[in-house]
């Protein structure tokens, strides 16, 4: 864990034992309506446990570009796992969650796998697939929902929806993890397909600073009654990082966590 924000909870938690906890937010019945349709669009009251997509990728940083493949597994929301294998170089990323604390790590080539900054870790974990995003956990009594507006999104007209998660021992306001876990998640008006979701990522070492980070979706194809999108971008900066090009998709493929840690 980052030894930042480990120490931060860690007031938080021993202020709790002294302080009246604040009253917790409440969700917008506007944008539970919304996220209701946009479940129901995507699964069609299908139960969802698992993915597994197969598909090409380009990775761009910066002037290098590399083109391959890409394995895209989860189980449930909390854990995944992505592979790439481009022109010869491999990287691994995955996340999960272990008695609620969000986790994860990046591997390039054979070498030692790396955590990531737990910071990083509190958005959707399941990031390339909606039908396990956040989308899901309306029922979630620490996943908080506003609606925002129907509005312009790179282009496209959309309903616009936030979620953040909160946690009950937060009795200061500080506000943490509501700060990062925070998503914007953009809805097709009349589909109610989610076409993007925004999201700020942080320097290591630095909770403080944000990057904009976005993840699009679009062409989606149903699979065994699931809409799966096709064609996947994650935008770092405003700039494109990853352009994955879905080739096969299975639902509730059996990814072992062992597979996922």
């Amino acid at each position: 864990m980052n030894r930042t924000l480990a120490v931060v909870i860690a007031i938080i938690v021993f202020s709790s034992v002294f302080c009246l906890a604040q009253s917790p937010p409440s969700s917008d019945p506007q944008a539970l309506a919304l996220v209701a349709k946009s479940v129901a669009a995507m699964t069609g009251g299908l139960p969802v446990s698992g993915v597994t997509l197969n598909a090409t990728a380009i990775w761009i940083a910066g002037s290098d570009y590399f083109t391959g493949t890409a394995t895209l597994q989860a189980t449930g929301s909390t854990s995944s796992r992505v592979d790439l294998t481009l022109n010869g170089y491999s990287r691994t990323e995955i996340r999960t969650t272990t008695a609620g604390a969000p986790s994860g790590s990046w591997i390039v080539a054979s070498a030692k796998a790396q955590p990531y900054a737990q910071h990083n870790c509190w958005t959707d974990a399941v990031w390339f697939f909606p039908a396990l995003s956040s989308l899901t956990q309306a029922a979630n009594p620490g996943f908080f929902f506003s609606y925002v507006g129907q509005e312009q999104h790179g282009g496209l007209t959309v309903q616009h929806i936030r979620v953040f998660q909160h946690l009950p021992y937060d009795p200061n306001g500080l506000a943490l993890v509501d700060r990062l876990s925070a998503s914007d998640i953009y809805l097709d008006p009349v589909s109610f397909l989610p076409l993007a979701v925004a999201f700020k990522v942080h320097p290591d070492r630095n909770m403080l600073v944000d990057i904009p980070m976005e993840i699009r979706f679009a062409n989606y194809q149903a699979v065994s009654g699931i809409q799966v999108p096709f064609h996947i971008q994650r935008l770092l900066n405003g700039d494109l990082a990853l352009d994955l090009s879905v080739t096969n998709a299975v639902m509730n493929s059996a990814v072992s966590l062992s597979q996922v840690r």
